[in-house]
């Protein structure tokens, strides 16, 4: 059954419909939990309270741009939204540390060390890095999406940058270099 069946029959409320929707789906929008959840247990509870929003509001999806990407936003707000609840973001000073970038040599850091390590980052810090440098988000909408100013999300990256960098330079077998 194609996406476009699948969405129709999801409308009409069809179990079976949202059950190979959600097959289709789940892989990916976890992928997406797992990045902006404090941790495994946490990412399951956000992807099925997440589809239960997307099955709730998919008569909104209007067919411009990809339905996943659709489902994408929702997850991601749904999880911003119980951070926001919680009140993790401190107004920080407006003082942004230069941002260094860091080249890694690919065949010395693996991928899963690195998603171990943005894993540990606070949760602040981690929300924004992955919104801006995973997911390509500005500072604006970032903002926007958190409700903090402009100057905490560009702090909040640099801070997350920084102990990044401090915990590959700690692991001793990588050889990390300065970008100029």
């Amino acid at each position: 059954m194609i996406i476009e069946q699948l969405i129709h029959e999801c409308i009409k409320n069809n179990i079976k419909s949202q059950e190979q929707l959600y097959k289709l789906l789940a892989p990916k929008l976890f992928t997406v939990c797992l990045k902006y959840s404090r941790n495994y247990e946490e990412a399951q509870d956000n992807l099925q309270e997440s589809f239960l929003i997307i099955f709730e509001k998919i008569s909104q999806y209007k067919n411009s741009g990809s339905f996943e990407g659709w489902a994408k936003r929702i997850v991601i707000n749904y999880v911003l939204q119980q951070y926001r609840k919680q009140n993790i973001f401190e107004i920080v000073s407006e003082k942004i540390p230069a941002e260094e970038d860091i080249e890694i040599d690919d065949d010395t850091v693996s991928l899963e060390f690195l998603n171990k390590i943005i894993q540990e980052l606070p949760d602040r810090y981690r929300l924004v890095f992955n919104l801006y440098v995973l997911d390509g988000y500005s500072h604006k909408e970032i903002s926007e999406m958190l409700e903090i100013n402009i100057g905490t999300s560009k702090s909040n990256l640099a801070r997350a940058k920084a102990i990044l960098k401090n915990k590959i330079e700690s692991n001793t077998s990588f050889d990390v270099k300065k970008s100029k």
